[in-house]
């Protein structure tokens, strides 16, 4: 984690405006995101309800089955990425995530040390590369690129770079508002500090 304590408290129920109230509604459960409490990450953003809304379309269509990369290697993606920008709370919540997806725990370990570890097959070597260029060039060679779409269609290729790109922002934010891992959550030592 960046920072030990929140920058941006998460709001609490009692505290919210109607305008936050609302924004914060559909996020009671289902889908990806594990029914319960509404997680930090949100009660943070409610805080400009208006691009909380705006966020949850985006990150909707990223979740869903419109995005045509299956679960399993678009956690892949978002976990990589959550990993080159060291964001704990991301790679908390998506450590979860990409296990119900079809990760193993050896996999989500070993994505710590990129493409070129032992054990990945060529398409998942191509989307942790893929991740890697964006991450540090904003930008997929057109070896990486070649090597995504022998693996993937190019809406496929497409969703790759999108997916990259939401949870590079995701980072970010969680990143400078000192998003704190929500209640019983474990953060990974390899996160703890730089």
């Amino acid at each position: 984690m960046r920072l030990s304590e929140p920058r941006i408290r998460p709001l609490s129920p009692d505290a919210l405006t109607a305008e936050q109230a609302e924004a914060l509604a559909p996020l009671g459960g289902g889908g990806v995101i594990p029914a319960g409490p509404v997680l930090n990450i949100f009660r943070v953003m409610a805080h400009a309800p208006k691009a909380l809304k705006a966020f949850l379309t985006w990150g909707n269509y990223i979740l869903s089955r419109h995005n045509d990369l299956p679960p399993r290697e678009r956690e892949i993606v978002i976990l990589r990425t959550g990993f080159l920008c060291r964001s704990g709370y991301e790679w908390t919540q998506h450590s979860g995530i990409g296990l119900r997806c079809g990760l193993t725990v050896e996999e989500i370990q070993r994505l710590k040390e990129g493409p070129d570890a032992s054990g990945w097959s060529p398409a998942d070597a191509a989307l942790i590369r893929a991740s890697d260029e964006l991450h540090h060039d904003q930008f997929v060679s057109n070896m990486t690129w070649a090597a995504l779409l022998a693996h993937f269609s190019e809406k496929q290729a497409m969703d790759v770079v999108f997916t990259a790109g939401q949870y590079t922002q995701v980072t970010m934010l969680l990143n400078t508002f000192g998003v704190q891992l929500d209640e019983g959550q474990t953060l990974d030592p390899d996160l703890k500090s730089f």
